[in-house]
């Protein structure tokens, strides 16, 4: 008896940490549902719930005392209607992830916005800059196929006209430009999201070049006195792709962190939990391609009136800034 009580000390202190832990978060998501727990908290509760029905297996195999196989039971049952419990449907699911997690996720992880939105920013100033000084840098900046026929040896007028072409085309036109944008620039968010594996450095140099790409066509614009038809052309559908430009761009960079500084982690582990949050981050920008899809194709086009684009283009930042800054807070945490 001694013996086993002694064998059953060992295995509770090697342990039992653990187990608290879990038992701990079980016994907040029964008081206040899972949403009282914190994304990291959430994807701690299977692992931690597996480990205590292993613990529990050797225990039964190695007959330890009753009080602790009563107790390994107990915690693995309410751990088990926890994670296996009453679940939330897709719709709900989906819901949560925009209204909390998503905009969580890109608070938490600010240094890495801050870092690409800097990267495209300096992009688009040395493009502007060289793009003005010597238009020839058009041809070298502007991929043929983003420049639709724009470039210096366009006529102002021809230039004027390409920014307000559009409002007569069908419907069912404007749809499959605003899907074929959906899937230009997510892919480009993908592009700049993967990168980030190889320590971040081809993702700001990405997402330098999409600044300098965007620097030049400003200039272009500019230099014919056009800059204010332009930003109401661009900026209706532009604050929300640039903005998902940036949220890839930082998710690669949050990748590239992980892997340049593990900190007291192992680097593959550390990695691991990154990329969980980098992923949240680029599902969140994919919606945001999809939006910023609709409002270059449908909303863009249809709408002629400088001042009306800018009265949306302001409604639309407004929005983003507001549910960024706002979005979520008090719900979840950790």
């Amino acid at each position: 008896m001694a013996e086993l009580k002694l064998k059953s000390f060992e295995f509770r202190r090697e342990r039992e940490a653990a187990w608290r832990e879990l038992e701990g978060l079980v016994t907040r998501a029964e008081s206040g549902g899972v949403r009282a727990l914190s994304p990291w908290e959430l994807m701690r509760l299977p692992t931690l719930y597996r480990g205590a029905l292993s613990a529990l297996s050797v225990a039964r195999s190695i007959s330890l005392d009753r009080a602790l196989l009563d107790y390994l039971e107990s915690l693995s049952a309410r751990a088990y209607f926890v994670v296996y419990g009453a679940r939330s449907h897709f719709g709900q699911s989906v819901l949560d992830f925009l209204r909390f997690g998503f905009p969580d996720m890109v608070r938490r992880s600010w240094g890495c916005v801050l870092i690409a939105a800097l990267c495209l920013t300096l992009g688009g100033m040395a493009g502007f800059l060289l793009t003005a000084g010597n238009p020839d840098w058009y041809f070298t900046l502007m991929p043929e196929g983003l420049a639709s026929g724009r470039s210096p040896t366009s006529t102002t007028e021809e230039l004027r006209a390409a920014l307000f072409h559009g409002g007569d085309s069908a419907e069912e036109e404007l749809v499959l430009f605003s899907s074929f944008l959906f899937t230009h620039n997510a892919g480009i968010g993908m592009f700049a999201f993967a990168l980030g594996i190889a320590l971040g450095v081809p993702t700001v140099v990405l997402l330098l070049y999409n600044g300098l790409i965007l620097g030049a066509f400003a200039a272009l614009y500019a230099g014919r006195d056009l800059s204010v038809e332009l930003w109401g052309w661009l900026l209706i559908h532009g604050g929300t792709e640039l903005s998902a430009v940036i949220l890839c761009g930082a998710a690669g960079l949050k990748i590239a962190a992980a892997v340049a500084f593990p900190g007291e982690q192992d680097r593959l582990s550390n990695l691991a939990r990154a990329g969980r949050g980098a992923a949240r981050i680029v599902l969140g920008a994919v919606v945001m391609f999809f939006i910023a899809g609709l409002l270059e194709g449908i909303g863009r086009q249809l709408i002629q009136d400088t001042v009306i684009r800018y009265a949306v283009a302001i409604a639309v930042l407004a929005f983003w800034t507001a549910y960024f800054l706002a979005a979520g807070r008090g719900r979840t945490h950790g």
